[in-house]
């Protein structure tokens, strides 16, 4: 198994509208309460939970549903009913509508007892507005050896207005973002070491433009560019949200200040060195038309940026093309354990069962695997050294409930290199909790005041900024500029300020 990591999170929140029918946070306390106390049937003085009546758990989670779901439900639901005399439905809202829907569960009025949740669904808003129960006392009586694995600081991030309101996930992910290449080529052109710095990048580039014309040099297409993103990460400089990645300050700083990306020291040198990547090719003219998001998957392009799990997953998919990871970032922290996190809904009748049920989930290997694996010998197979491999991916992935990982009973996919846990563990052992970009993992970003300029100003960096990250520009400067009108026009300034008020206070909270 794994060596445990605790971590201090980040809970990143984009903003979602008024859910009606929720009530405020009144609501919530107020139904938290009632439940923490013991009022519900299956609570028991010592929390101890009453397992005579059979339950059905329902649950929800953001995918498209796998079409071999129903065996992999028959074989969880055997092992539940015997150790937890409990079921589970589980019911999925696709892809293609969770924007819509996902909100609605929580104003419909539907009962149901839990849901995956996260920063991008919008977790601190729909907690404020009433949406989630109180776990505070449940949590620790009902999943105890869940709750013991959480450092205090992690059910900080999870709480919201002096309420525990999710259940993060216990397997850390980090801010790191880098190259991800074709090792095979690198070796061809004789780079030896990470490509981890943009003049290694641009040698890597040149020679796959000069050598590999049948692919791209760097991937890149229509959900925007992210060389601004590790250009800053670079530096050291951390972005306010996830959602509002023009906006960035130095976390080194005592008091750091929110400046908007094009009055950053360096960015005309960096969009001058954009446009001249552009010039010599290393991308298509029309990315932002290209809707091809697989293009460094299948062979069309020699390197992309990104995170260290977009890399093992290339890395498992083409093993005969040597991918490689060159990490890019400066000050290394952690994510958001609420990234992806448990909520139970405040219309649930079974709280104390859900928390049970987590506390197994979370705790027993055959249980866990049964859920995220699915079917051994059907599902999925493993190795010698417990690494899973997926037999029909048309039939069954992983669930798509990822906040029940946890680092001692998750499974590396069989073709993930050692490298991957190496890298994780040397990153784990650099973050120091309190201290640079680790200081600001629990600011929590709070855009309900400020919806509507942030939207314009989105709408404006991928109008102006987008076009001025790829290069295509006859003039930087004057792009900058036309840059920063748009973003003015769309109400940066407020957004500025108000991310400045709420950094500010969220220091001030630290003292």
């Amino acid at each position: 198994m794994k060596k445990k990591l605790v971590a201090v999170l980040l809970a990143a929140t984009m903003s979602l509208g008024l859910l009606a029918g929720c009530g405020g946070s009144g609501g919530a306390s107020s139904s938290g309460d009632a439940a923490s106390s013991g009022s519900s049937s299956e609570a028991g003085a010592t929390g101890e939970v009453d397992t005579s009546k059979e339950v059905e758990l329902v649950m929800y989670v953001i995918s498209d549903r796998p079409a071999g779901q129903d065996i992999v439900d028959e074989n969880l639901n055997t092992l539940l009913k015997e150790k937890l005399n409990c079921t589970l439905k589980i019911n999925w809202i696709g892809w293609a509508e969770y924007a819509q829907k996902y909100p609605l569960l929580f104003s419909s009025g539907e009962e149901f007892d839990m849901a995956y949740c996260a920063g991008w669904l919008g977790f601190a808003n729909l907690a404020q507005r009433g949406a989630f129960m109180a776990l505070d006392d449940l949590l620790p009586a009902y999943a105890p050896d869940n709750y013991a694995m959480h450092s205090e600081s992690a059910l900080q991030q999870a709480t919201i207005n002096g309420k525990l309101y999710a259940v993060p996930t216990l397997l850390p992910t980090y801010t790191t973002y880098g190259s991800i290449y074709r090792g095979d080529i690198a070796a061809e052109a004789g780079i030896t070491g990470p490509i981890d710095t943009f003049e290694k990048v641009e040698e890597f580039a040149d020679y796959v433009v000069a050598n590999h014309p049948e692919m791209e040099a760097l991937d890149q297409y229509s959900a925007g560019p992210e060389l601004s993103l590790v250009w800053t990460r670079m530096d050291g400089l951390m972005d306010v949200d996830s959602n509002m990645r023009y906006l960035f300050y130095d976390p080194s700083e005592e008091h750091p200040t929110v400046k908007a990306i094009y009055d950053l020291d360096g960015v005309t040198e960096f969009y001058q060195m954009c446009k001249e990547w552009c010039d010599k090719g290393y991308w298509s003219k029309s990315a932002l038309a290209d809707t091809d998001s697989q293009k460094t998957q299948n062979g069309k392009a020699a390197m992309r940026f990104h995170n260290i799990d977009s890399w093992s997953s290339l890395c498992v998919l083409h093993p005969e093309w040597d991918f490689q990871y060159g990490p890019m970032t400066k000050d290394i922290a952690h994510l958001p354990y609420t990234q992806d996190c448990m909520v139970i809904s405040n219309t649930a009748k079974n709280p104390e069962r859900v928390l049970a049920f987590w506390n197994l989930l979370t705790t027993d290997q055959e249980v866990y695997d049964a859920l995220y694996y699915g079917v051994l010998g059907t599902s999925y197979e493993l190795n010698d050294e417990g690494q899973f491999t997926i037999l029909d991916t048309d039939l069954y992935a992983t669930n798509a409930m990822w906040a029940a990982r946890t680092m001692d009973l998750n499974r590396n996919q069989a073709g993930v290199p050692e490298t991957y846990d190496t890298l994780r563990q040397e990153w784990e052992g650099k973050i120091k909790e309190g201290v640079g970009a680790e200081k600001f993992t629990g600011f929590v970003m709070d855009t309900s005041s400020i919806s509507t300029e942030v939207a314009a100003c989105t709408n404006a960096r991928q109008q102006y900024g987008w076009p001025l990250e790829l290069g295509y520009t006859d003039n930087v400067e004057a792009s900058i500029e036309e840059y920063k009108t748009a973003m003015q026009a769309a109400g940066i300034d407020k957004v500025i300020a108000e991310c400045q008020k709420q950094l500010d206070a969220y220091l001030e909270s630290l003292n």
